[in-house]
């Protein structure tokens, strides 16, 4: 059964292989640097948003969705709480849901504030400009 599913699934992947539909390749452009290699995904036509940028709204839409959840995990657990009836072993299992959405929040966000951080300071110190006002022209 083992080397029946590791089969089907080759076969399945081989199928599923898509050609990349790059463009042609055309490095004239040197805005970024020749040292950085920015202009080779620009060059494929497959985007040409800076890959530090698209990498910042991701860790930024990643950190906000878990941050969501840990509000969802409070009130759930404020609301275990409030319908606890007296149960000690429900108001302890509510109390520890809460203490541990607090510390994961203050993880979330402690990475938050590294990530920007980082992301601010390595964007400064490769194009010499500030951050702010390239995500943020107006």
């Amino acid at each position: 059964m083992k080397k029946l599913s590791i089969i089907l699934v080759v076969l399945f992947s081989l199928f599923c292989v898509l050609p990349a539909n790059a463009g042609p390749l055309d490095f004239a452009d040197d805005s970024t640097g020749p040292y950085l290699g920015l202009e080779y995904g620009q060059a494929t036509n497959l985007g040409s948003a800076d890959i530090r940028f698209t990498t910042a709204n991701l860790i930024q839409v990643a950190l906000g969705l878990l941050g969501t959840i840990c509000v969802v995990l409070m009130l759930y657990a404020g609301f275990m709480w409030m319908t606890a009836a007296g149960n000690e072993e429900n108001v302890k299992k509510a109390q520890d849901i809460i203490k541990y959405a607090v510390i994961g929040l203050i993880i979330i966000l402690s990475a938050y504030a590294i990530t920007r951080f980082l992301f601010t300071n390595v964007f400064k110190a490769t194009t010499g400009k500030d951050y702010y006002t390239v995500m943020d022209p107006y």
